[in-house]
């Protein structure tokens, strides 16, 4: 009888958290919906402009004359740059001690990407929980991968951003100077001694302050951080750059691929500009913290454009250039990342 118990109030257990969990991707889901019904918006108004500076005609014979051959390449490139960084990931794991198939790992991997348009990224943090209801390891065991992972994808664009500045010879400061705002946040999560200072300030303050004893478990969960973030080692985030910086040139290439649809002349020696338009504009808005950095990267998608290839981009071609280059990088990714994240459900049972 106790038996019988124990299991149904397991099986309880287990439906209770599922339940939450489905909410939380449901709650998630609308989350995506609304910003891209804002993304949606924000194309619109950058169409409407095109179109009040050039004509509807001529913006709408831009996208006619598309070469849908390079749209479709711009789809594989972008879709392979992602694939090739899930060696990194899988090396995480394995150095925390966490062993999952490469089948379900792979999934869980692809997963992450449904939270890309959260600021900084941080909703990648889900997979911990989907990791934790497959194998029972800590939230506080994987997270550290899911940090690294972050951190060294914004690394990889900030270099690839700071070399091709220095090839192209242009915004050479501007690109450093991002590239040191991007890197401010992290140092919260690898450096531990402020948060130790932190910590015992408000454990002196827990005497006058009772409600600050709620803070136990958030301090408790960051410890086991930090203390699961050392096994990593600096020989994990020198593999993850050499893995991540060609998956970031990759990114840029799917632009050459998305201006080459568009019939803009391309030659080897401006695959750097291209690059660094590329990566400049997403360290830019990854810098605002904007989910899906919208409007930023955007907007100096479409400048830079226009700066760089004066000739053969006028503003209705930056436009499209930018609309599809956007549809391609992100909610490609972003609805790839949310059917695997769906998929994942089934880890919860």
């Amino acid at each position: 009888m106790q038996t019988e118990k124990a299991h149904y109030s397991r099986r309880m257990d287990s439906i209770k958290v599922k339940s939450e969990y489905r909410e939380s991707v449901y709650a998630a889901r609308k989350a995506v919906t609304a910003i891209l019904i804002i993304s949606f918006i924000l194309f619109l108004a950058i169409a409407a402009l095109a179109v009040a500076k050039e004509g509807l005609n001529q913006f709408v014979g831009t996208f006619k004359s598309m070469n849908l051959w390079y749209f479709l390449l711009a789809f594989a490139i972008i879709l392979s740059s992602h694939v090739i960084r899930y060696p990194k990931w899988s090396f995480y794991l394995k150095r925390l001690g966490v062993h999952i198939p490469t089948s379900k790992n792979f999934v869980i991997y692809m997963s992450m990407y449904s939270m890309d348009i959260t600021p900084g990224r941080w909703g990648r943090a889900i997979v911990s929980y989907t990791i934790n209801k497959l194998t029972k390891v800590k939230f506080a065991v994987t997270f550290p991968a899911v940090v690294a992972d972050i951190f060294t994808d914004f690394l990889g664009f900030a270099i690839v951003a700071d070399i091709t500045a220095i090839i192209v010879n242009k915004f050479i400061i501007v690109a450093f100077f991002l590239t040191f705002l991007l890197m401010i946040p992290f140092l919260f999560v690898y450096v531990q001694r402020p948060f130790n200072y932190i910590k015992g300030k408000i454990n002196k303050m827990k005497k006058r302050f009772t409600f600050l004893k709620k803070l136990d478990v958030i301090f408790y969960t960051a410890t086991l951080y930090f203390k699961h973030n050392k096994k990593l080692g600096k020989r994990s985030f020198i593999y993850s750059i050499a893995i991540t910086v060609p998956s970031m040139v990759l990114n840029g290439m799917a632009l050459v691929a998305v201006m080459a649809a568009f019939r803009i002349p391309i030659t080897v020696s401006n695959i750097p500009t291209i690059i660094f338009i590329f990566s400049s504009s997403l360290v830019l808005g990854m810098v605002t913290g904007i989910p899906g950095t919208l409007g930023v990267t955007d907007a100096a998608l479409i400048s830079q454009l226009q700066f760089f290839f004066p000739n053969f981009i006028t503003f209705g071609i930056a436009a499209a250039i930018t609309i599809v280059f956007r549809i391609v990088s992100v909610w490609f990714v972003q609805a790839f990342g949310f059917a695997s994240l769906i998929y994942t459900l089934r880890y919860w049972d």
